[in-house]
Order: C-alpha cells, then structure tokens, then sequence
C-alpha cells in the first residue's frame, strides 16, 4: 500500500465530476494525488456524513487595499473568505491607488502576498493594459463602463482584445445615468437610486460593449433585460463571439422593496430590481445561462452607509456569506447542488483560466470545502469576519461550512488555522 500521501479526507460524499460518490480524497504535495484505494496517510480527516465541495472561486471582490483599509484589508478579506468556504479571490482594481500599471499591481501582489490566507488573483485597471498582462493580471476589469465616452470604452476594449485579455465589464450607461439622476437629486427616498440608475441603463451598456468585443465577462447582472439581451448575443453565433456573465447574491435576495427595511443600506450599483428581475436571474442562474456566481464583496461602515442616498457609498459586503446562503438555498429546492458547484467553483476556473482550482479531480489543487448539510445556522454579523461589520443577511438561514482547505491545508474550521501570507497568487493562466 503507498504511504507517501500526506493527508486523507474520508467517509466525506464527495463531489466529483462523476457526481457524488462516498470515497477517500488522497492528498500529496497541496494536490488531489488520488480517489480512492487502500492508500495511507498520516493526518486524517474524518468526514463521515459531511458533504465535501470543491473550494470555491468568488471571482469578483473588492477588499480595500491599499487604500480603505480601515473597511478591509487582504487578511480581514481573505478570513471571511475562508469562513465562507471561498479557497481563491479575484481582487478589482479600484483600489487606492487604482491597479493601473504595473507599479500599482506590484505594490497590491506585495500586500496581497504578506496578507491573504486564501489564493487569489488581481485583476488589472484600463490602464497600461499590456503591462499589466505581464505583470500577471488575471483580467481586466471590472471595467466601469459609467466612467468612460463611448469613445473611451470602444479604444480600452479594442486593447484588450489586442493583447489577448478577458475584459470584465461593469455595464451601466453614463449618460443615461446621469440623465435620470439629475431631476431627482432634491429627494433622498431610498428607493430614487434604482429610478437613477435604470435597467435601460444596463441593457445599453451590454448593447455597446458587446458590439465591441468578441470577449467578454458581465459583471453582476441585474436585470431580466440584460440577460435576455446576452442570450441573443450568444443566439447570433457570430464566429469568435464569447460571452459570460455572472449575479450575486444580493440581486437574487433583494428587491426594490427591500428599501423600506434596510434602506441606504441596500445601496448598490447596479442598484435593486423589481421581483420580476429576481425571478428571471434565478431562472438565468439555474438553467445556466447565467454562468457564475459572483459576491461583488465591497464592504463599507455602517456610519458611511446611513448618509443621504446620494452620499452613501454604493456596495455590501458578501463575501463570507455567499455560499452559505446558496446552500440553504439547494435545501429550499431553488438550485440543483450541480448547477451550484458549477456557479461556484469549475465555471469561474474556466472562465478565469484557472486551471489547477475548480474541481475534486486528481492533479488539481486540493481546495475543499467540508459541509454539514444539516447545520443550518442564522447569519449573525457579530460571527462573520469583515471589517465591515454589518451584513445585509441579518438573521437569514444559512449553511456555514465546517472545515475549508486550500491545497490540502486546513485554513478555517472555526478557527484561522494559518498565518496571513498563506495565499499564493495565482497569476494569469490561459483561459478555457
């Protein structure tokens, strides 16, 4: 029998690309070395009725720094990653300064690199975009479609496709934006925000970007129209044409009338939909045609997000929360196990063009996430990690993972089990 295998996950269902089956996952050297066989190990962990995952991929996070670090940092980030069962992070570049060349990348993978307990990437700025693809951006974006001309968006895009690089879009038209804002800046209902910033908005930006690029990466969805507007996009099967969106949480959960409850709380961009739109991005999210998940974590204090709506600063933190709440949400029939661990771990690999992660297979990163289906837990922001220290989710049901693994190496069981600096970027890997 061997015994040259560090460690043993046993008795755990573990999900496989041959589905779920009741086996021993065999870990060498951070790697999935076998499944299976009478092997040895000297550390083992017993998961005898847990679920066990592939770790998960939130390809979509905004941790602060540098810059805000008073709201997160990389390890406050990375921790409440770890917690949630998130074993590799796509950091954004609006950060301070914003992740525009290739100095500002170096000073963030430094930080990164001393801090995270998770892996991760690091998305590039539309700025030097070339030197950041050698620098190792994992991809371009998000792009704040907003901030720029159409002239602007147009040249930025064509760059990226130039050099080979996946651009990530925030869509939201500028002028439409600023056209539906100006008439109600002399209100501060809550509810105004989502009139400012309308679904047109939305599906306008999607329109332009798409007759732009051949390669792209819609950054949390929000609304039915835009989705319906990117199937016909992938409908036209226009040679060369690939594009792939993602939804958060927060825009399945939450609705317009969530305001009256939670008010500028819930401010956002893209802002809340109407019920109909949550509807139609769980229907997108479960039949695929919504590729991923993504949390959009972009954690602020409490303080900053009572001011008036139009000085609060738009984001919520998730990060931590995200696969606890779509676990429940397999308990409560609204999405197939399958569908979830694709959302969450092997599309965003493939997506992101990271190879070694997505999936329990021999050969790949021993991420694991180990689940006790029946621990079903209310969220509670006094529990959870970020520095932000509130959640949206306040008293929902959730299911926390137990135990999660980067590379074969316990990272959160209740506890941080590892130093800040653990993390291993990722850098850029050929997309799929």
């Amino acid at each position: 029998m061997d015994i040259n295998f560090d460690l043993a996950v046993i008795n755990g269902l573990v999900y496989t690309a041959k589905g779920q089956q009741t086996i021993d996952i065999w870990i060498k050297d951070g790697r999935v070395a076998a499944l299976g066989g009478p092997h040895r190990a000297p550390e083992k962990i017993n998961a005898h009725g847990m679920l066990v995952l592939p770790g998960c991929i939130d390809s979509h996070v905004h941790f602060r720094d540098p810059g805000q670090n008073y709201k997160e940092d990389w390890t406050s980030g990375s921790t409440a990653a770890a917690a949630g069962g998130i074993t590799t992070v796509v950091d954004q570049p609006n950060t301070d300064p914003r992740t525009l060349d290739a100095r500002s990348f170096e000073l963030k993978l430094d930080l990164a690199r001393s801090r995270s307990v998770v892996d991760y990437c690091i998305n590039g700025g539309p700025g030097r975009i070339e030197d950041l693809l050698k620098a190792g951006a994992q991809a371009l974006g998000e792009i704040f479609s907003y901030e720029h001309s159409d002239q602007e968006l147009q040249r930025i895009l064509m760059e990226a496709e130039r050099v080979g690089m996946l651009a990530t879009i925030h869509a939201e038209d500028g002028l439409m934006v600023k056209e539906r804002t100006e008439p109600l800046l002399g209100r501060s209902e809550p509810e105004l925000y989502s009139q400012a910033r309308p679904a047109a908005a939305e599906v306008a930006a999607i329109e332009k970007v798409l007759a732009w690029s051949k390669h792209l990466h819609i950054c949390h969805l929000s609304t039915s129209a835009g989705l319906t507007r990117i199937m016909q996009a992938r409908e036209d099967g226009k040679p060369g044409k690939r594009v792939s969106c993602e939804v958060t949480p927060h825009h399945l959960l939450f609705n317009v009338k969530d305001y009256r409850e939670q008010g500028t709380y819930l401010k956002m961009n893209p802002p809340l939909r109407s019920q109909k739109d949550n509807d139609a991005l769980w229907n997108g999210l479960r039949n695929g045609s919504i590729d991923i998940l993504a949390s959009d974590h972009a954690p602020h204090l409490p303080e900053e997000k009572t001011k008036d709506i139009w000085e609060a600063p738009a984001g919520v933190p998730g990060v931590e929360t995200m696969l606890p709440l779509m676990l429940f949400a397999v308990k409560r029939n609204l999405i197939r196990l399958e569908r979830l661990v694709d959302a969450l771990a092997a599309g965003p690999a493939r997506i992101f063009g990271l190879s070694s992660k997505g999936a329990i297979e021999i050969g790949k990163d021993a991420d694991l996430v180990i689940i006790d289906p029946k621990a079903i837990s209310r969220i509670n922001a006094d529990l959870l990690h970020s520095r932000a220290d509130w959640t949206p989710y306040e008293g929902r049901e959730a299911i926390f993972p137990k135990m999660t693994l980067v590379r074969g190496v316990v990272v959160y069981d209740g506890d941080l089990e590892v130093r800040p600096g653990f993390g291993l970027f990722q850098g850029m890997q050929k997309a799929l």
